[in-house]
This record gives structure tokens, sequence and C-alpha cells, in this order.
């Protein structure tokens, strides 16, 4: 994918931002270093440089989703959603990050994640500036799912061309509202005898509501942890889950040939 040169973040304070998540290590995910010693139960306390693409032992599709933030006038700082396609096949109409499947020819998951949203909103890939890349999440159909945070340098020279066929509506929501307990509710689940807490947002803009859930939620909850650096004012998770999850995807999946 051919890019055009980043211009320089405007604003000091998204400047600063960069540059602390550009430090940020990811925490080891199990299954793509199955040999390594590492707790990743809740407390993700062993870590790995974010930056390096880490194909796993065993063969996942990937997909890559962009978290876009930028300051609003009041300096807080938001994120790009969109309302997905009611024509499509897969969750139609539901609100997503930007963002899709891995295709030959990207490098890493971050061209995958940068890619998709110029095809989906008309993203210009020297708007941006990738600065981390977070843990991957893995979906029921065992999709392997590796948010990438970006930051806008000039957010008032996007102008958003949507594609019709994968996007209806194009919108923006306080990333801090992902640590907060309003407007929140969560259901207890199940999935191959595992139980998780799944999570929904209720935001209204301009008389318009919007249900943010699932996948997109959790991820949500995880980059406002390591943007603001404090953990949500609710239980994010059961403990223990992310550790069954991996045993429970390993067993599915069974050894690498």
């Amino acid at each position: 994918m051919e890019t055009s040169p980043t211009s320089p973040i405007k604003s000091l304070r998204l400047a600063h931002l960069a540059k602390q998540l550009r430090l940020y290590k990811a925490p080891i995910c199990p299954l793509d270093f199955p040999n390594e010693e590492s707790e990743v139960d809740d407390g993700r306390k062993e870590v790995a440089p974010s930056s390096v693409s880490r194909p796993g032992r065993i063969p996942f599709k990937t997909a890559a989703v962009l978290i876009c933030l930028f300051e609003d006038s009041n300096g807080d700082l938001r994120v790009i959603l969109t309302k997905r396609s009611s024509n499509l096949h897969t969750s139609p109409g539901e609100v997503s990050l930007p963002g899709g499947k891995t295709e030959e020819g990207d490098k890493d998951e971050m061209e995958t994640a940068v890619r998709e949203a110029k095809e989906e909103i008309g993203l210009q890939p020297n708007l941006v500036s990738v600065v981390t890349v977070l843990e991957p999440i893995f979906t029921k159909s065992l999709l392997r799912v590796v948010p990438v945070v970006c930051i806008f340098n000039d957010k008032d020279a996007f102008k958003p061309v949507l594609n019709p066929d994968e996007v209806e509506e194009i919108f923006d929501v306080p990333l801090e509202m992902f640590l907060k307990d309003e407007n929140r509710r969560a259901e207890d689940r199940e999935w191959q005898g595992i139980k998780y807490l799944l999570h929904f947002f209720d935001y209204t803009k301009d008389d318009t509501k919007y249900l943010i859930w699932g996948l997109t939620a959790g991820i949500l909850i995880r980059a406002a942890s390591v943007v603001y650096q404090r953990s949500p004012s609710f239980q994010e998770q059961h403990p223990g889950y992310w550790n069954s999850i991996f045993q429970k995807i390993e067993k599915l999946l069974g050894p690498c040939r």
C-alpha cells in the first residue's frame, strides 16, 4: 500500500499522547507464543513489542480495526465509529470500528487497518499517525482481531467518503465513556462452557441513538484503559476468563502441523 508522507500532529496534548502510546507494550498472547511462560489472567502481566507483527503458531484468520483518536473543541478525546450497511451479511446495521480482514499483500496489522479505513470511510493514511497495537481479541468464529491505535494529525482535514456497500454512517463518541459505569449494562453469556461478560453502551447524538456492544465495546474498553492508564469503574471480565479462552481455542484447533 502506498502512502503519502504523514504530517506532524498539531495538538501538543495529542503529540504527548502519541509519545506515551508508542511506549506501550501489548501483553503476550499465549496463542502467538505458546512456548512462552506468560501470565495473561486479567492482569495481562507479560509484554511483547507492540510494533511487531506476530504471526501465531496456529494459522488464524486475521483482521484489524482502526481506533482513530482526536480532540474535540473541549479538549476531550473522541473516537471514530461507523454504522455498518444494512445490506451486509455479517452484523448488518451494527456499530463497529473501521477495519476488516487481512488481505494478501498487507505487510502487518497496521497496514490492514489503515487500508480498510481508507476503503470504508475515505480516510487518507497521511492524515493519521499510527502509534501502537493492542493485544489481539478472538471472536467466536476464531478470527484474530488486532486493534490498531492512531491519532489524527489534523482532524479538520478529514473529509469522510463512505463506501455505501459497507458503511451507512460515521460518527464519533468520547473515548472516556468506555471507562464509566453510565449508560452501560452487561449480560452474562457462555461460550464453550466459559462464562463471560458482554458489555452494552448506549449513546445518543443529535436525537440518534446508538448501541455499542460486543467486540467493539470490548476493544474500546481496553483502548480507553490503555490511553487513560486506569481500569474501568466496572468489572471488565470474569476472573480467569482470558486464560480459559486461550486454552479452549488451542484445544479446539489442536496442535499446529
